[in-house]
């Protein structure tokens, strides 16, 4: 309502549903998530080195939408209270996983990565050490998760 001037009324008139507004919001964060983790990752050449990139991205750069991972948060609060917004978040997930394999699906036919290398599960576990790890900061209050940093940079 600040940004736009209007009243509550004047924005939910533009939308269909509650389901559409939240569905969109969290379209536009996300879509706003991904490009500061992809930042940079476009230049680098080395498979693993832009798996690497987008974990430094991840740990070291934020959105300018608080309050932490769209993603994470909305797969919490919508898992059956709103099928739209529960969709989009799957879509977005689905999105991630594959972009992130595809990048693994490169760095094995490059030779970056071991050939015997499950993308789906790398992937998985990527984004559940990645997302577990910005849960624990933002439990401790914390502005970092240092364990991801250290381990970033000692590689």
């Amino acid at each position: 309502m600040e940004a736009t001037g209007l009243e509550k009324g004047g924005i939910y008139r533009h939308f269909s549903s509650n389901e559409e507004l939240a569905a969109l919001a969290f379209d536009h964060a996300w879509t706003e998530a991904l490009e500061v983790r992809q930042h940079g990752i476009e230049d680098i050449t080395n498979h693993v080195d832009k798996l690497k990139q987008f974990v430094s991205n991840f740990v070291e750069r934020r959105p300018s939408i608080p309050g932490g991972c769209p993603l994470l948060n909305t797969a919490v609060d919508a898992d059956d209270g709103n099928p739209v917004l529960r969709g989009h978040a799957r879509k977005a997930l689905k999105g991630w996983q594959d972009r992130i394999e595809s990048t693994i699906a490169h760095g094995i036919k490059s030779g970056h990565v071991r050939h015997d290398v499950d993308k789906r599960q790398l992937a998985n576990l990527i984004i559940a050490s990645l997302e577990v790890a910005l849960m624990i900061a933002r439990l401790e209050k914390s502005d970092e998760a240092p364990e991801v940093r250290n381990r970033i940079k000692r590689k």
